[in-house]
């Protein structure tokens, strides 16, 4: 049991509702749902996401960017609970789960309705797979990493989001959806006010080891207005989605979460991130509303 909770607090599972619930809505606005696909997308997608924390975490123990004692969330390298032996097999366990289930999903994909597999019809979901683990490494392992370049937030709204949620949508219909694009856009950037508020809380620390984010580069001020229009986009992206409905509403919870990281200082980020996982759930759920 210790070690099962130790791995859920390495993996970051409290953060995993980032990569399940574009899949969820994926699937949600599918017109019929194959059950074991759909289960086979969101154990690829959340193996994505174990993997890219588990790198994130390596490099920027390496970098000094994760210390002990830090303000965020305890990470086992800066804190001595984990070895980096552990995290590098932790790494390729996740990465291996991702590879297996994405290729499912591949030859699942080439196989279109009533004619046998067509490497046309796969090469969207090949494309997604392929480019997902590049940037799982892309995003802290190299030196021009996308976190430290100030960019992961464009990627993090891509990949947490329309990419997922319309991906998810290609696999079971094997068309692509603009209500998927434009629903899952909204779980994207829900998943971009969790990278906002992180970098928020870490702008100095960031600033010392020369991570660039947005607020680095242009201010707590300028990062604080980025989140609000991200909170703004919401039900914008939800409206053209689905119309004046019940998901219109993620706009209310969305403004509230902004005035609490706005008034936020140090740890009390924390809980703001922990809001943010259930947020994108609640999300799921006002879609889920028939």
């Amino acid at each position: 049991m210790k070690k099962i909770l130790f791995w859920i607090q390495t993996i970051r599972a409290y953060s995993l509702f980032a990569s399940l619930c574009p899949v969820l809505i994926g699937l949600l606005v599918s017109p019929s749902v194959n059950v074991w696909v759909g289960i086979c997308t969101a154990v690829c997608a959340m193996s994505l996401q174990v993997m890219s924390n588990l790198i994130n975490d390596y490099y920027d123990f390496k970098r000094g960017a994760d210390k002990a004692g830090r303000e965020g969330f305890k990470r086992g390298l800066a804190e001595g609970s984990v070895s980096e032996a552990q995290i590098k097999r932790g790494t390729l366990v996740a990465m291996v789960i991702a590879i297996i289930t994405g290729l499912c999903l591949v030859i699942h994909a080439g196989m279109g309705p009533g004619e046998g597999f067509k490497i046309t019809n796969c090469l969207p979901i090949l494309l997604i797979g392929i480019t997902s683990l590049l940037f799982a490494w892309l995003y802290t392992a190299t030196d021009h990493s996308l976190s430290y370049l100030g960019v992961a937030d464009v990627f993090v709204f891509l990949y947490y989001g329309v990419i997922a949620s319309t991906g998810t949508t290609y696999l079971q219909t094997h068309a692509f959806s603009m209500t998927s694009f434009w629903a899952g856009g909204v779980c994207g950037l829900i998943s971009m006010c969790l990278l906002i508020a992180n970098n928020l809380r870490d702008i100095d620390d960031d600033r010392e080891v020369g991570k660039r984010t947005f607020p680095v580069r242009f201010g707590k001020r300028a990062g604080e207005i980025g989140l609000f229009i991200v909170v703004l986009l919401m039900p914008v992206m939800a409206w053209l989605a689905f119309g004046w409905s019940w998901p219109v509403l993620i706009g209310i919870p969305g403004l509230v979460l902004f005035y609490f990281i706005h008034r936020a200082q140090g740890a009390q980020y924390n809980k703001c991130m922990l809001t943010i996982g259930f947020m994108n759930l609640l999300y799921v759920l006002l879609v889920a509303i028939p």
